[in-house]
């Protein structure tokens, strides 16, 4: 897909050398367009509607709201954008967590300068991005191995949950509880992996659940 504009970039860490460093990276690349640099997850929150960024670079280390939940409260807002986790943290538990919540990446700050344009040019493919860092913390094939597979309920239940509707509406439409709803959902985030509703429907964005292409674990 051409695009005709620069890829909108904002970056949200709260130590401005950082912040003002990779801004200086990005913006030598004529395709990439930083929008604005953000030093906590509220201030992003507050201005991502105007912003309309394709790329978020976020820390998850910040004072006040945390990355992840700023994460979660992003996507729920703009589930279209891409968010690329910048962070000093290489644990097994922070890159799968950050993935979980809806993450498109996760890249340590040590990265030579060029890998983090790589990054973002990956993410905006609509492809994950993991730096060899990161991809070294993890087990092998973490992520890949065999998981629980969902009910023909649950499958139901995840498509209704991917566009948008409240537990409520779910209910309504597939004439069933809110409390089964609820379990329904709860399930489904335990067989999946994910924490958060964000989550579920970047996972149901990524694997074509939406349009009925995707094959669920």
């Amino acid at each position: 897909m051409i695009r005709n504009s620069a890829i909108r970039v904002a970056i949200v860490d709260d130590h401005p050398m950082v912040t003002e460093g990779i801004q200086a990276i990005l913006e030598s690349y004529d395709d990439i367009n930083v929008v604005a640099t953000c030093a906590s997850g509220a201030d992003i929150l507050a201005r991502v509607e105007a912003l309309a960024p394709d790329v978020i670079l976020l820390d998850l280390n910040m004072p006040g709201m945390n990355g992840l939940s700023a994460m979660e409260l992003l996507l729920e807002q703009r589930p279209q954008t891409r968010i690329l986790v910048l962070s000093m943290h290489d644990s097994p538990e922070y890159i799968t967590t950050a993935l979980s919540y809806g993450a498109m990446g996760y890249v340590l700050k040590d990265v030579p300068t060029d890998e983090i344009k790589t990054a973002i040019d990956t993410v905006m493919r609509g492809q994950r991005y993991l730096c060899i860092g990161a991809k070294g913390s993890l087990v092998p094939d973490e992520g890949c191995e065999a998981r629980e597979s969902l009910t023909g309920r649950e499958q139901t239940v995840l498509l209704q949950l991917a566009k948008g509707r409240s537990n409520k509406e779910v209910a309504a439409a597939l004439d069933i509880s809110v409390r089964t709803v609820e379990t329904h959902r709860k399930n489904i985030k335990r067989k999946l992996g994910i924490s958060s509703t964000a989550g579920l429907t970047r996972y149901a964005m990524e694997h074509g659940v939406l349009q009925g292409t995707g094959a669920f674990l």
